[in-house]
């Protein structure tokens, strides 16, 4: 069974796809908590990608219907982990105490400076340089579609302040 935070986390979640936003769009809220966690000092993460794969794991887990990664984008282990993760989803099943315990001890050891603002601005730049023109206009012109009105103006007038402070 989820968390307090993953609940809310899920809830979230659903409504974005209510919304008509895509799974990973959706997924993002669990990230979005994880990130929350580190910062709050919960525990740590190694850096901003393992905090972004808890958070991917939970939404899994929580039976969110997210794909696991291409073949050939990440290494075999990986893409073994989300398969698994999926299937926990699905079956519902507690986590042992003895395991969780251990991953939450190994976890409070780690860094919390990991998911700064300036560290997931560097994570964002990096995952973007790995994506081609074409699909970062893709992503770009379906966020406009399911913005909406309000939020596709306050998107434009962050984008134009943006733009002031750069030139």
């Amino acid at each position: 069974m989820p968390e307090k935070g993953d609940k809310e986390a899920l809830e979230k979640a659903r409504e974005d796809l209510a919304e008509g936003k895509a799974s990973t769009t959706a997924a993002g809220e669990f990230v979005r908590e994880e990130i929350h966690h580190v910062r709050e000092g919960k525990h740590g993460a190694r850096s901003p990608k393992q905090a972004i794969a808890i958070g991917l794991s939970k939404a899994r887990r929580a039976g969110m219907k997210l794909p696991p990664p291409a073949a050939g984008k990440v290494s075999p282990e990986v893409k073994r982990k989300a398969e698994q993760d999926i299937a926990r989803g699905r079956k519902h099943k507690r986590p042992s105490i003895r395991r969780s315990r251990a991953i939450a001890a190994t976890l409070r050891r780690e860094p919390r400076g990991t998911v700064s603002r300036p560290a997931l601005s560097k994570q964002a730049l990096t995952a973007a340089a790995r994506r081609s023109a074409s699909e970062r206009s893709r992503a770009a012109k379906k966020a406009s579609a399911t913005k909406g009105p309000g939020r596709r103006s306050e998107a434009a007038r962050k984008a134009a302040r943006t733009r002031k402070t750069r030139a």
